[in-house]
């Protein structure tokens, strides 16, 4: 089966994210009162072939994770897997 996964990673909260504040500050400075914080991260979308099922997806996606899309020391990770649909021609 063929299964598209989306990570998502941004900065632990308790490190310091300089690139966040500096975008909170610019939408204050813009005008755009109301946005108390931002976190700044990656999004990743990867496509995944010959998979056996979506669990055995999510475990493949958790350790690439853990082992080269994340620093699980400094930032937190999160995925959604869906399969893939059949792309069909014009």
């Amino acid at each position: 089966m063929d299964f598209v996964a989306r990570v998502y990673v941004t900065p632990k909260k308790a490190i310091l994210d300089p690139q966040g504040k500096a975008v909170a500050s610019s939408l204050q400075a813009l005008g755009y009162d109301g946005v108390d914080d931002v976190r700044l991260g990656r999004y990743i979308e990867l496509q995944l072939s010959g998979v056996t099922g979506s669990e055995a997806a999510g475990s493949r996606v958790d350790e690439m994770c853990r082992r080269l899309l994340a620093n699980d020391v400094i930032e937190d990770y999160r995925f959604d897997i869906e399969e893939k649909l059949e792309e069909q021609g014009a």
